[in-house]
Formats: structure tokens, sequence, C-alpha cells
């Protein structure tokens, strides 16, 4: 069994067809987020395969990313209308 770990990937891309390409890309991986924040579970090779990918598409001078690591053991805090995960020990990936 691959060892994924839970990452944030959040980005802003001016330029719409560079923005859906990223969407695309980023999907392969997310299990929920919205339209350029997403939660990927992935290896470290499918990190840095997604990371290079999307810095094809990002134009340093007005576009953002971030890969941000994140601590499955943290509790799930949920703002708004969102409601907290049922079965947070429990993840398919098939």
């Amino acid at each position: 069994m691959k060892n994924r770990t839970l990452h944030l990937i959040a980005y802003d891309i001016s330029k719409p067809k560079c923005l859906r390409a990223a969407l695309k890309a980023t999907r392969d991986y997310a299990t929920g987020g919205q339209q350029s924040v997403h939660e990927c579970w992935m290896t470290d090779a499918e990190r840095g395969d997604l990371l290079a990918t999307l810095s094809m598409l990002i134009d340093e001078s007005t576009d953002s990313l971030i890969c941000i690591h994140l601590d499955t053991r943290q509790q799930v805090i949920t703002l708004g209308k969102a409601k907290s995960p049922n079965d947070t020990d429990l993840f398919y990936i098939g």
C-alpha cells in the first residue's frame, strides 16, 4: 500500500485556460474542496508530479500556488454550514 499523506492545494490562476487545466490536474488527487482549494491524499511522488504540472501553468508575476501538508491527527473544525465528516478514520482510494 502506498504511503499517502493529506495536503491542501490552493491556487489563484488568472488565465481561464490554465485555471481549467489546474483544476483537472488537481481533481485527479482531490477528495474534497472547492473551486481552487482541494484536499488531496498523495504520495511524495504524486505530490511532486502535481506540483510540477501546476508550476508549468502558473505565471509567477500574477498567480499563486500553495501546498500545505495537513496533520490528520488534528481535530476537524468546520465553519458556516459545513458538516464534520462522519468517518474520519476511514478513507477509500479506488
